[in-house]
C-alpha cells in the first residue's frame, strides 16, 4: 500500500481523492468499499462499521471517511513532561523513561505513560483513546508507538502480529560477549517458581534474538539487539541464558554495582505508516543514565 494522494483532515472526517468512483447510492458505497479494501487495505470489519454508521461519503472524486470520532482517553490525564518523537493524525511515538510503566497493571500508585499521553492529547484538545501498539518493561527506556484512531490501530496491530514493526535495542551486558554470539534461539516460558520471571524452557514459545557486539570493555560489553519475536523479557532472558545478563538486571542475575535496573534502551523503532505506506524510522537517543553508565565503563578500558 502506498497512497500518495491528497489526505486532508476536516474535523472528525478524513477527505481523500481516490479518483472517480460511482456517484450515487449503493453503487457509490460499493465502489468506495472496494477502493478502501484494495488500496488502503482497510479491514472489512471497519468498512462495514463505517457503512453502518454512515461514515463513508462519496462526492465526485472525493471520499470522506469518519475516522476521527471523539473517544474517551481511557486514563485520567496526568500533566507531566512528555518527549514526543513523532506525531500526526494517525500515530504517536513517545519516549518512555526507565522507571515508568507503559500502562497500569493494578498495583501502582504512580502515573504511567498512558496517563501522560492522555494529558498530551487533552492539552492539544484531541479526544483520542490512548492505545499502545507494543510495550516496554518498566525499567527499559525507549520509544512506544500509539495508534490515534481505529484504522491506524487495526493496521498497526496487524503489522505487529506479522512482525513488520522493527525494534532495535542497545544494552550493556556483564562480561565480554564474544563476537561470535550473533543469534540466540531458545524458547521462553513462565518460571513456575518465580511469578515475575520468565525462563528458557522446552515447553515455551519460540524466541529469537539477533545481536551485534559493538564494544568490549573491561567488565562489560556494549551490544545492539533486534527481536525476531517479542516474548516477555526476551532480551533479558536470552542474555542471562547466554551467560551475559544485563548490568543492573538483578531479576536475571545481572550485577547491580553500576546501575540499579537493567541497562537496556530502545534505540530505534521502524514501522509503516498506516495510511501512506511510507517507511518511518524513529531514533531515540540514549538516556542520560545509560550514557553515563557507558562512559564510566568505557573509561575503565583505558585506565
Amino acid at each position: 500500500m502506498n497512497y500518495q494522494g491528497s489526505a486532508v483532515r476536516r474535523g472528525e472526517w478524513l477527505e481523500l481523492t481516490p479518483g472517480k468512483l460511482a456517484a450515487k447510492g449503493e453503487d457509490a458505497q460499493l465502489s468506495a468499499a472496494n477502493w478502501l479494501a484494495n488500496t488502503l487495505y482497510m479491514p472489512p470489519k471497519l468498512i462495514r462499521r463505517l457503512q453502518a454508521e454512515a461514515g463513508i461519503r462519496v462526492a465526485g472524486d472525493r471520499l470522506r471517511l469518519h475516522l476521527f470520532p471523539a473517544r474517551e482517553y481511557g486514563f485520567d490525564p496526568v500533566f507531566e513532561p512528555l518527549n514526543v518523537l513523532y506525531e500526526d493524525d494517525f500515530c504517536l511515538v513517545a519516549h518512555k523513561p526507565a522507571g515508568l510503566k507503559v500502562h497500569p497493571t493494578g498495583n501502582e500508585r504512580q502515573p504511567t505513560l498512558a496517563h501522560v499521553v492522555a494529558a498530551h492529547y487533552a492539552a492539544a484538545g484531541e479526544a483520542v483513546a490512548v492505545r499502545h501498539i507494543h510495550r516496554l518493561d518498566e525499567y527499559t527506556s525507549g520509544p512506544v508507538l500509539y495508534a490515534k484512531n481505529d484504522f491506524a490501530q487495526l493496521r498497526l496491530d496487524a503489522d505487529m502480529a506479522d512482525k513488520r514493526i522493527g525494534r532495535t535495542y542497545v544494552a550493556i551486558a556483564h562480561g565480554q560477549v564474544p563476537v561470535s554470539l550473533q543469534r540466540i534461539e531458545a524458547p521462553i516460558g513462565k518460571d513456575r517458581h518465580h511469578p515475575q520471571r520468565q525462563r528458557v524452557s522446552d515447553t515455551g514459545k519460540l524466541a529469537i534474538t539477533h545481536l551485534t557486539l559493538l564494544e568490549q570493555m573491561k567488565e562489560a560489553s556494549l551490544i545492539r539487539l533486534q527481536l525476531e519475536t517479542g516474548r516477555t523479557h526476551q532480551i533479558r532472558v536470552h542474555m542471562s541464558y547466554a551467560g551475559h545478563p544485563l548490568l543492573g538486571d538483578a531479576l536475571y542475575g545481572g550485577p547491580t554495582d553500576y546501575i540499579s535496573h537493567q541497562a537496556l534502551h530502545g534505540e530505534k523503532l521502524h514501522f509503516t505508516h498506516p495510511l501512506t505506506g511510507n517507511s518511518i524510522e524513529i531514533v531515540d537517543p540514549w538516556s542520560a543514565v545509560f550514557m553515563e553508565l557507558y562512559q564510566n565503563l568505557s573509561s575503565q578500558t583505558n585506565s
